[in-house]
C-alpha cells in the first residue's frame, strides 16, 4: 500500500511539473506583447489626474532645488534659457514652490481640455497640436525645456533621486 501511495503521489508531482513547465509565463507573454506593440510603433493610451501631476511636478521642484532652499534660481536650472523662470511672477530672481505648484498646475488646466481633473495622451496632443509654440509663445524647443504635463504622461520625470 505505501509503495502505490508514493508511487501515486511521485506521478503526481512529475504530472504537476511537465504541466507547469508547459506554455509560457506572465512575464514572457508581457514582453512579447510589449515587443509586438513597440515593433509596430503602438503607444498605449496615457491618463494624468491633476493631484498625481503636482505630485510628480512637486518631485521635479525638489530634484531642481539642489541647495534645498525652496527656491530655484537660474543657477539651478539645467539651461539657463529655460522656461522655467517665467514662473517667477513676483520677479526676485527666484522660483519659490509655490510659484512653481501655481505654475505647473497652470500648465496643466491649459490642457485638461474637457476640466474633467485629468489629461489624456489624446487631449495633451490635441493641445500640442492648437499651441505648437506652448503656453508663453516661445519655442520650447529653442528653449531646450521639456513640456512637463507630456513628460509626466510618459513618465519621463519624478522617477530619478
Amino acid at each position: 500500500m505505501k509503495v502505490s501511495m508514493r508511487w501515486g503521489m511521485w506521478v503526481s508531482l512529475m504530472l504537476a511539473t511537465t504541466i507547469a513547465g508547459c506554455g509560457t509565463s506572465k512575464q514572457e507573454e508581457k514582453a512579447a506583447a510589449d515587443a509586438t506593440a513597440k515593433a509596430a510603433g503602438f503607444t498605449p493610451p496615457a491618463v494624468m489626474s491633476r493631484v498625481d501631476f503636482g505630485t510628480s511636478m512637486d518631485r521635479r521642484f525638489r530634484r531642481l532645488d539642489r541647495n534645498a532652499d525652496d527656491r530655484i534660481t537660474p543657477d539651478e536650472l539645467p539651461r539657463r534659457t529655460a522656461r522655467m523662470m517665467q514662473l517667477d511672477k513676483d520677479q526676485n530672481g527666484a522660483v519659490s514652490a509655490i510659484e512653481w505648484s501655481e505654475g505647473t498646475l497652470k500648465w496643466f488646466d491649459t490642457m485638461d481640455l474637457n476640466r474633467d481633473g485629468t489629461v489624456t495622451s489624446e487631449e495633451h496632443e490635441a493641445w500640442r497640436k492648437a499651441h505648437p509654440r506652448g503656453l508663453s509663445g516661445s519655442d520650447a524647443d529653442a528653449n531646450g525645456d521639456a513640456d512637463p504635463v507630456g513628460d509626466a504622461l510618459t513618465n519621463t520625470i519624478g522617477n530619478a533621486n
